[in-house]
């Protein structure tokens, strides 16, 4: 009987003998919902070891490459509390490319092994490995997950084990130079603009490429597509389109890329992959089509036109109702003058910024939409401006042009240099502003060169005196305007009230900038500058010069603690926000949490009007407030290096600008310049639970 069954006993005692041997070089399995992650080792040479972080996904689940793309995280190690122990980086083998929704991401399912070498600093004693293992799950959701392996290894082990094969398996697929493979990546080059932007990969691959696919690391925030196959024999190019960021295309000029290209004709055991550093160049055709560029153009019409109606141009709007009623009654040809005249005055404003603009991007200042709000001196000038503008529609005082400018502008009645000047002031006060389509046509022309700059803002400036060039070409539209009568006198008035309190509204910008002290001074000067003019035509000629140098006495009494002395602190931050601080956003992802950061300031109008109309409501305060939630604000009233380069990263250049993220959008959901709760409400779940991946 006995000997009948000894080949089973024997067959038992070497499974039994095999299963303590593994164990010696694994660690037990820590199992989750969606899988499980080991560590596994095998013994080399000269006492070192090839460790193996080894997962079993669940069917549909996937794990992030080192790069994960629009969505995940890679898996993350900490090996505090190892003993005998000193682990590498790890290797990445080749990743799988998934696309869902138009967000492309990397990774890995099913079962997938991240080989590493470990240095053995005590040769021949044992090895205590232990890991914090941090790794994202994903399906229709993400689950972020940490388990702990802990592994010892008792002194005398020797190579290479029952996992060594597993370890040389996944160790094959990780990309080299491609030597082996006869693939190399010669240059990288870029241009294009719009959906003509792209990337251009030349390599020479023998035997020739099969089924190509290339992976751009390093490139944040220009995303890239799939890349399709151009040219043939020994020199092959793989044009990758821009899926996302095209307008900060040129920003990678000169900048490394890290660029693996993969052949997925190869076998999976073992690719034919390369990974390398190239640095981009520019294409010899790098300038954007002209469909791309009419398109730009007609956002840009359409932004500056929508500007119109933003809330910061509420003082615009009334000088504009004001010139309306006060020239109704004028015929064809002055009323067509006039305000082709104010048109002009729009576009030679734009045009006037735009140059400015490229002048200081040479010069390597920061440059932005609305960045001259930052400048207390600017805000006084403005603010001074204001008032003297509110006071003349008061009646208290009339500015006139000089007798031998006035009779060369004077046509009929109406001055035409008013109305040029007019519509300067219009754009002025329209700056602080933002509106929809106005981010991305100011980002495409502050990404490019001078010729872009000109262009765009001059289709800005067209946009905002389309309604002034519509009366001009349909003189007949005034007749639908009220007729001039005393009742002006009354709405001119209130026009005042309204510039007052935009002069008032300057001036509390200038406080948060500057201080109390300098925003009081500025007040005072202006005060004082108005009661001079407001009387000069009362006073006889020596008593105008003695109040007029008075004025300039007090100005220069006044303007060191006004434009000197910067001690204002910056706008204090509302009960449930914290400061913006951009290394933050990262590690509360990585915790699980949603990240809300609102980029805003004083002197944004279209700001404040989301802050307080959206941002302010109890179920968006709610929201914001939840538990996993953090509310980040970043005040940009001052200049602020750290703000612009986030901007920057998106491709923008003016505010608001407000962005989400979270384990389902760890790269951010960008929002629009004009908030909903719904948009916000809706941008919070997505971030927070559902992942596109």
């Amino acid at each position: 009987m006995l000997s009948r069954s000894w080949p089973a006993l024997f067959a038992l005692a070497l499974l039994a003998f095999g299963s303590a041997r593994a164990a010696d070089y694994a660690s037990q399995w820590a199992a989750t919902d969606q899988g499980a992650a080991r560590l596994v080792v095998s013994p080399g040479r000269d006492g070192a070891l090839r460790l193996g972080l080894d997962f079993k996904l669940q069917p549909g689940w996937k794990i992030y490459w080192r790069s994960p793309g629009d969505a995940g995280l890679p898996p993350t190690v900490d090996w505090t509390g190892s003993e005998n122990a000193a682990v590498g980086d790890f290797a990445w083998p080749v990743p799988e490319r998934f696309e869902q929704s138009g967000l492309e991401t990397f990774g890995y399912e099913g079962d997938m092994l991240l080989p590493a070498a470990v240095a053995v600093p005590q040769a021949g004693a044992p090895v205590h490995l232990k890991a914090a293992v941090d790794f994202l799950t994903c399906r229709e959701l993400c689950v972020p997950n940490n388990v702990a392996l802990d592994l010892v290894l008792p002194a005398g082990l020797e190579g290479p084990g029952p996992f060594g094969d597993l370890i040389d398996r996944f160790q094959a697929r990780v990309p080299g130079d491609g030597s082996a493979g006869g693939l190399t990546l010669e240059a990288a080059s870029i241009g294009g603009t719009g959906k003509s932007a792209r990337l251009d990969l030349k390599l020479r691959a023998t035997p020739a490429i099969g089924q190509p696919d290339a992976i751009v690391e390093d490139a944040s925030p220009v995303v890239f597509g799939p890349p399709t196959l151009a040219g043939g024999g020994l020199e092959t190019h793989l044009i990758l389109p821009v899926l996302d960021g095209a307008a900060k295309l040129q920003s990678l000029l000169g900048k490394p890329l890290t660029v693996t290209v993969i052949d997925r004709a190869a076998s999976a055991e073992a690719p034919r992959a390369a990974t390398v550093t190239l640095t981009a160049a520019p294409l010899a055709d790098a300038g954007p089509g002209p469909a791309d560029l009419l398109l730009v153009m007609a956002i840009a019409v359409l932004g500056g036109f929508i500007l119109n109606f933003m809330p910061c141009v509420l003082p615009v709007l009334s000088i504009k109702l004001l010139a309306l009623i006060g020239e109704a009654g004028q015929g064809r040809r002055q009323l067509r003058a006039s305000f082709l005249a104010t048109a002009a005055g729009i576009l030679a404003s734009f045009l006037a910024m735009a140059t400015a603009l490229i002048a200081a991007k040479s010069a390597g200042l920061s440059i932005g939409w609305g960045v001259q709000f930052q400048e207390p001196v600017f805000l006084a000038a403005l603010a001074a401006l204001v008032t003297l503008f509110a006071c003349n529609l008061m009646g208290w005082f009339e500015i006139q042009l000089p007798w031998w400018l006035a009779g060369r502008l004077q046509g009929g009645g109406a001055s035409l240099g008013g109305s040029f000047f007019s519509g300067a002031f219009a754009t002025l006060l329209a700056t602080p502003c933002s509106a929809p389509f106005l981010g991305t046509a100011v980002g495409f022309a502050l990404a490019g060169g001078p010729a872009d700059i000109l262009l765009i803002f001059a289709c800005l400036g067209l946009g905002l005196a389309l309604p002034y060039l519509v009366v001009a070409a349909v003189p007949s539209l005034a007749r639908f305007l009220p007729r001039p009568g005393r009742w002006m006198l009354t709405l001119r008035r209130i026009l005042g009230l309204v510039l007052a309190g935009t002069a008032l509204w300057l001036v509390w910008v200038l406080s948060d900038q500057a201080g109390p002290i300098a925003a009081g001074a500025v007040a005072a000067l202006g005060l004082a500058a108005t009661l001079t003019l407001a009387l000069r035509h009362r006073l006889p000629r020596h008593g105008r010069a003695a109040a007029l140098a008075s004025a300039v006495l007090l100005l220069g009494m006044l303007a060191p603690p006004a434009f000197l002395v910067r001690t204002g602190a910056a706008a204090s931050l509302d009960a449930g926000w914290v400061r913006f601080d951009p290394a933050a956003i990262g590690a509360a992802v990585a915790r699980g949490q949603v990240v809300f950061v609102d980029v805003t300031a004083s002197w944004c109008l279209t700001c404040q009007v989301n802050e307080r109309l959206v941002l302010g409501r109890p179920d968006v305060t709610a929201a914001l407030g939840a538990g996993n939630t953090v509310a980040m604000r970043a005040d940009w009233t001052r200049p602020d290096p750290a703000i612009a380069d986030f901007l920057k990263r998106y491709g923008r250049y003016g505010i608001p600008f407000d962005v989400v993220y979270g384990p389902g959008a760890p790269d951010g959901l960008p929002l629009s310049e004009v908030l909903t709760s719904g948009a916000v409400r809706d941008a919070l779940a997505k971030a927070g639970g559902v992942a596109k991946s």
